[in-house]
C-alpha cells in the first residue's frame, strides 16, 4: 500500500501580506498549511491511523555501517524491513535522537553527530514527522540545530520542538498538520538538554510544566481534532515510568491533552489507557511512557529494541477519538554481511518461524525470541495488545 505524505509549509510574513484579503484569524497562521495543501489532500475521512516511532539513534558502529567510503553514507537498507509497515500509516512520527551537523566528523555518544543521510533515508522508508527536543539535540550546538532543521525540511519533513528563534516558534508552534480532513496538534517538550546551554536565538522546547499548559491553551484556540504530545521524559534504563511523569501525563489530559506518547528512557515502559476524570466528566486516557530504541547500537540491557505504538483515531460529529490502538515490537538485528555488522530496525511478528528468510544466526533468534518473550508480558500487564503482521502480507 502506498501513501502521500502532506508537505506542509508555513509561509513569510511577506506572503502572508500578500493575501490579506482572504477573511483568515488573525491569532491561527496555521491556517495557511491548509490553503496551500492539494485538493487531494482536503478529502476528507472518518478514520486516521498514526504510527509512532522511539528514539532514532546513530552511534558510531551504526555510523561505520552506513559508509560506502569517500565520505558517502547509506542508512536506507536500515529500515528497509519497517517500510512496509509504516506505509499503513497515514502518518508516522519519531523521535530524532541525533544532530546532522552537514560536515565530519561523524560520531555517536556521547555528542551524536550523524550524516545527512539519515534523513534521507527516514523518508524513503516512510516517516512524515520527526520531532527533535530530546537532550542530545545541543550535540552539534548551534550550527547544528540550524543544520538538522535545514535538512529535514529539504527532505520533506514536517518537524517540532526546536526552532532558530522565538518568531518562527510563535509562528509554527503547535505544529498543525492537515491529514484527510483531520487536523492535527502536535507538540513536543524535552527533559534537559545533557547541560548544554541553549545559545539565543535558538528555541528549544523544555519541560516546563507552566510552559505546556501555555502552549496546549494556545493548541486548543486553533480548534484542532485531537491533539497530540511527544514527550521527551523519564529516567534511563528503567522498565516502568516514575511518578513524575505519570503526574504530568494527567496534568496534560486535565488541560487537553488526548494522547501522551513517551521517548528518552530507551527502554520500553507500558502503555496505559487509564481512567481519569476530566472537566467533572470520567474518560480513558491512553499514555505510551517510553517506546524505547527504534534503532541504535547501545550495548545495555533491554535497549536492542523498542516497540512503535499504532493508534487509530474516528471522528464522528466533530468528535475524535482513539478507537484502538497496539504495540509493535522491533529488534535491532545485526548480521554481519561481506565481514562487516550491518544494523537493521526489524520488525519481530513476520520473522517468528520465517528467520531462514534472513539466514538469521541462532543468536540472533535467540535474542529476538527472548525479547519478544519478555516485553509481551511488561506491555500486556496492563492491557496492551500487538499488532501482529504476516511475512507474506509485507514482502511478497
Amino acid at each position: 500500500m502506498s501513501k502521500r505524505i502532506i508537505n506542509i509549509s508555513l509561509i513569510s510574513f511577506a506572503t502572508v501580506g500578500a493575501f490579506l484579503f482572504f477573511p483568515f484569524k488573525k491569532e491561527t497562521p496555521q491556517y495557511f498549511n491548509k490553503f496551500f495543501q492539494k485538493k487531494s489532500e482536503l478529502d476528507t475521512s472518518t478514520s486516521l491511523k498514526l504510527i509512532f516511532a522511539g528514539d532514532i539513534m546513530s552511534q558510531q558502529k551504526q555510523i561505520d555501517a552506513a559508509h560506502l567510503g569517500n565520505g558517502l553514507y547509506d542508512y536506507t537498507p536500515c529500515f528497509q524491513y519497517i517500510k512496509p509497515i509504516l506505509e499503513t500509516a497515514d502518518i508516522a512520527l519519531a523521535n530524532l535522537e541525533c544532530t546532522l551537523p552537514g560536515k565530519p566528523p561523524y560520531t555517536g555518544s556521547p555528542n551524536f553527530k550523524s550524516p545527512d543521510q539519515l534523513a534521507k533515508a527516514l523518508k524513503i522508508n516512510g516517516f512524515d514527522v520527526l520531532v527533535t527536543a530530546n537532550n542530545h539535540i545541543m550535540d552539534s550546538g548551534k550550527e547544528g540545530i540550524l543544520h538538522t532543521q535545514a535538512v529535514l525540511k529539504k527532505e520533506g519533513f514536517l518537524t517540532t520542538g526546536t526552532f532558530k528563534d522565538s518568531l518562527e516558534k510563535a509562528l509554527k508552534y503547535p505544529l498543525i498538520v492537515y491529514k484527510k480532513g483531520f487536523k492535527l496538534a502536535l507538540l513536543n517538550y524535552t527533559l534537559h538538554t545533557n547541560s548544554h546551554a541553549v545559545p539565543k536565538p535558538v528555541e528549544v522546547n523544555r519541560l516546563d510544566p507552566l510552559s505546556i499548559k501555555s502552549d496546549i491553551e494556545k493548541a486548543k484556540k486553533l480548534k484542532p481534532d485531537f491533539i497530540i504530545m511527544f514527550m521527551h521524559w523519564g529516567i534511563e534504563h528503567r522498565l516502568e515510568e516514575d511518578i513524575n511523569v505519570r503526574n504530568l501525563s494527567k496534568q496534560m489530559f486535565e488541560w487537553g491533552a488526548d494522547l501522551v506518547v513517551g521517548a528518552h528512557p530507551h527502554v520500553i515502559q507500558p502503555i496505559k489507557n487509564e481512567q481519569f476524570t476530566i472537566d467533572g466528566k470520567s474518560q480513558y486516557c491512553l499514555t505510551a511512557y517510553s517506546l524505547g530504541n527504534f534503532i541504535s547500537a547501545q550495548p545495555f540491557p533491554n535497549t536492542e529494541g523498542g516497540i512503535m505504538l499504532e493508534v487509530d483515531l474516528k471522528k464522528e460529529k466533530n468528535k475524535t477519538e482513539i478507537v484502538d490502538y497496539h504495540y509493535i515490537p522491533v529488534i535491532r538485528y545485526t548480521p554481519v554481511v561481506n565481514g562487516k555488522e550491518q544494523y537493521f530496525a526489524l520488525p519481530i511478528s513476520p520473522f517468528e518461524g520465517n528467520e531462514t528468510r534472513l539466514n538469521m544466526p541462532k543468536s540472533e533468534k535467540l535474542k529476538m525470541d527472548n525479547f519478544a518473550k519478555k516485553f509481551r508480558a511488561h506491555l500486556e500487564k496492563n492491557g496492551a495488545t500487538e499488532r501482529k503482521f504476516k511475512y507474506a502480507d509485507l514482502y511478497n
